[in-house]
């Protein structure tokens, strides 16, 4: 489906240990449900999605949320609301900003999510 193959690697689980340590291991049907897992470069895990069978995952969220992912690791200082796409104002965390995500990030912004 892409040229070349993905760019970045996969992971098969035969035995179903990775999925029993990640806890989407299914021990009726022997095998592991959908599970979507976000490891940072420094193995740390920064996202997870787990869908049962008859649910379609979203690959726009994904790459969106590896953007957003990518974007706070080189800007430590900032944060991606909620529907967040890449060139669009970021957030200052801190205390300031509590209870005002409106106000400090737009009303526009979050009408177009």
């Amino acid at each position: 489906m892409v040229e070349g193959g993905v760019p970045y690697p996969l992971l098969a689980d035969p035995d179903g240990s990775i999925g029993k340590a990640y806890a989407v291991y299914d021990d009726d049907l022997k095998m592991n449900i959908r599970g979507r897992f976000l490891i940072d470069p420094d193995g740390v895990l920064q996202a997870v999605e787990i869908l049962n069978e008859p649910v379609g995952r979203n690959m726009d969220e994904l790459v969106r949320q590896v953007e957003a992912f990518q974007h706070i690791r080189e800007n430590e200082e900032e944060a991606t609301p909620a529907g967040w796409e890449p060139g669009q104002k970021t957030l200052k965390p801190g205390k300031d900003l509590v209870g005002k995500v409106y106000e400090n990030w737009g009303k526009e912004e979050l009408e177009m999510n």
